[in-house]
Parts: C-alpha cells; sequence; structure tokens
C-alpha cells in the first residue's frame, strides 16, 4: 500500500486547520472576562457538544441504545460519572442480549 502525496498534503492541511480551529477557540476564550451570563455560555459548551455527538446516535438506531440512553440519563441525575457510565453501558449490552 502507497501513499500519494495528494491524500498525504489533504491529511496535513486538515490536521493543521483542526489544529488552528481548537488553539484559536482556546486563545479567542482567553481573552474574555467570563463572568455571568457569558460563564454561563461557556460552562454549557461540553453539554452541547455531547449532546450533539449522542443524540443522531440515540434517535437513530434500535430501541436497545434508545433505552439505555434514557436510563443513563436519569442514572446522571442520581450517580457519579464512572456509575452512570458503567450503568450505561451495562444497560446497552443486556438490553442488546435481550434480557
Amino acid at each position: 500500500m502507497t501513499l500519494r502525496p495528494e491524500a498525504l498534503a489533504a491529511i496535513l492541511l486538515l490536521a493543521v486547520i483542526t489544529y488552528g480551529c481548537r488553539i484559536g477557540g482556546v486563545l479567542v476564550a482567553s481573552r474574555y472576562d467570563r463572568a455571568g451570563r457569558a460563564r454561563a455560555a461557556f460552562d454549557a459548551i461540553p453539554a452541547a457538544v455531547l449532546t450533539a455527538v449522542i443524540a443522531p446516535m440515540v434517535l437513530t438506531t434500535g430501541w436497545p441504545e434508545t433505552i439505555a440512553a434514557g436510563l443513563t440519563a436519569l442514572a446522571a441525575w442520581r450517580l457519579p460519572l464512572l456509575a452512570t457510565v458503567a450503568l450505561g453501558v451495562a444497560a446497552v449490552v443486556l438490553l442488546r442480549a435481550g434480557l
């Protein structure tokens, strides 16, 4: 298997662009005073990104994943993160197995 120069150039260019977007966000955010509403907006970003990643999987796969996601969301209100993740994984495995 060989790697064509055009493919390598595209990979490297996309890596530079991705890194630039990430570091650019950090640099821009560091210049703002994060108090009040701005702080609330910055604090909401991780949950929004996680929802954007997980929601398509939950809504487009079968019922085991949807039920497991609901159980995991309910567990997240009361359990610590590690327990919530473990419960979610166990739920999807058991539901996929038909138990």
